[in-house]
């Protein structure tokens, strides 16, 4: 591949899709990175996976190895949670129905590392898009924010809203993939006030892992997301209501292309 061209690649992983969109002029350190980026998420994944009885959070949930003992990205999402869970009232939690897992964080944080990884090696425009999660850094062509599509929770093939900007992480829980299989951690019981919640901030660990508690709240969501102004939402209720925090991203739906999440 020539220096003039971009890169885009799809890489399957963590039991969804990957896909790399480089806008930077490829070269020979952002083909290393991006190789290295596919070999991250492959390592998240041996780490983390909770459907590998061998994966060291496995083994760590079963008693067999102590914190200490796993790979120090293990400590690292674990304390993480934790923050998280004192942040969201518990409504962020690694251990559902009492089995460790913090899947909730790990995509998130793993697509994050990767876009870093991609930065750090010169690829300053690019998405990297984690099973419908999305890290954004610099401008989708020169003078040109990126745009990305949120898909409608009650139809797939609409398109609800659309989001634009540069350096933007995007994040959407919600029923339309799997139904109601968020649920409220303090309660025990599915989240159900809400159709879906798209979160939007600079940084996708954190926001990735907001946007499943945020969920969760329901109702409260949007009072709670009053205070953090560094978090933009979009939600659209049980009953189709749609509202959102001032300072949302919207693009008009129409125009340029935009990536549909």
């Amino acid at each position: 591949m020539s220096a003039e061209s971009s890169l885009r690649l799809v890489e399957p992983a963590m039991g969804t899709v990957f896909s790399f969109d480089v806008r930077t002029p490829a070269t020979d350190e952002i083909h290393a990175a991006l190789t290295s980026a596919v070999a991250w998420l492959h390592h998240v994944d041996a780490l983390f996976s909770t459907y590998r009885p061998g994966s060291q959070i496995s083994r760590l949930g079963r008693g067999e190895l102590t914190v200490g003992e796993c790979a120090p990205e293990v400590r690292e999402v674990l304390d993480r949670c934790r923050e998280l869970s004192e942040e969201t009232g518990g409504r962020f939690s690694s251990t559902p129905a009492g089995r460790l897992d913090p899947s909730g964080l790990v995509k998130g944080w793993a697509v994050e590392r990767a876009s870093d990884l991609l930065y750090e090696a010169g690829a300053l425009d690019h998405c990297v898009n984690g099973g419908g999660d999305v890290q954004t850094r610099g401008e989708a062509a020169p003078g040109r924010p990126w745009r990305i599509g949120l898909a409608h929770p009650a139809d797939h093939e609409a398109v609800a809203a659309v989001v634009e900007g540069r350096d933007l992480a995007v994040a959407t829980s919600g029923t339309a993939e799997r139904g109601a299989h968020i649920t409220d951690p303090r309660t025990g019981r599915p989240a159900s006030a809400l159709l879906s919640l798209t979160l939007v901030g600079r940084r996708l660990a954190t926001v990735d892992a907001l946007a499943t508690a945020v969920f969760a709240m329901g109702e409260e969501a949007e009072d709670w997301l009053r205070s953090r102004p560094g978090l933009h939402a979009y939600a659209v209720t049980a009953d189709h209501r749609v509202w959102s925090t001032p300072g949302f991203p919207f693009a008009a739906p129409l125009g340029a292309p935009c990536h549909a999440v």
